[in-house]
């Protein structure tokens, strides 16, 4: 399915535009006093209840709200599918500044929706959210997770998705090269927040040069100064930087029509959600110019497979276990793309829906 980030979506088409992305359940939430305006979407429920994080972000608008967790949840289904686990796709948002519009009110009002829904959807941490405000959220219910370590959740789930993301990249490194060693590879992170900078700890262990770009300037000299070999790039130069692997950490819609003719990269493998501006058009464009594409959503799948770990009781060895898998199966849905001549998108996509297909008719013998 092809979505394009530049879509409007009316009022009068918000049905439509949700029976296009196939979901099934979109709640919008609401409470005046506390500010609370979010949007909540379920898109498949087949193999288990709907996890999915709870971002807060200051959209320009409502629309653009629904279309980035319309975007977000359906993704959240096939990183699930994908990794082998037995839950669903959901993802909310809460529209506003998280440094100025968030408080406890608002966050307990959100919990009392996440109850409503009596178990299709668990919400986590994401983008603007913090563990913390994810104990807010469970005073009003139990379908939470991302909690403190304190309260024996997992904790923060960056260093296990920026784990994921480096098996990942190693997985494409030996797809091209026949061996996954990072040593002497240029590899531009651009974003250096939270998973970002756990990545570049990954990579200069494992030997790469790093070049890093991010809009935060402050972030950048904190990771020089931490790391002295990274080398810093100029936000807008490092599309067309000379290196082997671009990693987006950052936003989504990346890679484009005017981005991806710029690449000198080989390999792309990133944490960023939703890289690809428009799947089809942009996934094709990337194998036509050989640029191989790890898909963001099967390398990113760390994060989800810590706070699914926790949702079954919290297990650090078990999660890292099951984020292992990461490296096997992107290196099968790469070298499986290449043999059949397809975007590795698309690869990955039909292999998510396989399973949603044998495993859902399971399910359905025991309904």
């Amino acid at each position: 399915m092809s979505v394009s980030v530049s879509e409007k979506v009316s009022p009068s088409s918000v049905f439509a535009h949700i029976q296009e992305m196939g979901h099934e359940q979109v709640v919008f939430c609401h409470d005046a006093e506390s500010g609370l305006r979010a949007i909540i979407a379920i898109h498949s429920t087949v193999l288990g209840p709907g996890l999915g994080g709870l971002r807060m972000y200051p959209y320009a608008s409502e629309e653009e709200a629904l279309r980035d967790v319309l975007r977000l949840s359906r993704g959240m289904t096939y990183k699930a599918a994908i990794s082998g686990l037995d839950l669903g796709g959901a993802k909310a948002v809460i529209i506003g500044d998280p440094a100025k519009d968030k408080s406890e009110a608002l966050l307990r009002w959100f919990g009392r929706y996440v109850e409503s829904l009596n178990g299709r959807y668990i919400t986590a941490e994401d983008v603007g959210t913090t563990t913390h405000d994810m104990e807010i959220v469970s005073r009003e219910t139990d379908f939470v997770t991302g909690l403190p370590e304190a309260m024996g959740g997992g904790g923060d789930p960056s260093p296990i998705t920026a784990y994921g993301v480096f098996l990942g990249m190693k997985a494409a490194v030996d797809v091209l090269h026949r061996h996954d060693s990072l040593n002497g590879k240029r590899v531009l992170v651009e974003g250096v927040g939270k998973v970002g900078s756990y990545l570049v700890q990954h990579l200069v262990q494992d030997g790469a040069h790093v070049l890093i770009t991010d809009i935060n300037e402050p972030r950048l000299q904190e990771i020089k100064q931490r790391y002295p070999s990274v080398e810093i790039v100029p936000l807008g130069e490092h599309y067309s930087a000379d290196v082997d692997i671009y990693s987006p950490c950052a936003l989504g819609a990346v890679l484009n029509d005017e981005t991806i003719p710029q690449l000198k990269a080989r390999i792309v493998a990133g944490a960023a959600n939703n890289q690809l501006a428009d799947e089809d058009r942009h996934g094709k464009m990337l194998l036509e110019r050989g640029i191989l594409y790890a898909p963001d959503f099967v390398i990113n799948a760390g994060g989800l497979i810590n706070v699914y770990t926790e949702w079954h009781g919290y297990d650090h060895d078990l999660a890292m276990a099951r984020a292992d898998k990461i490296y096997d199966t992107t290196y099968q849905i790469l070298t499986r793309a290449l043999d059949a001549k397809v975007p590795t998108h698309q690869m990955a996509n039909a292999m998510a829906e396989e399973r949603m297909r044998d495993v859902g008719r399971t399910n359905l013998m025991f309904l």
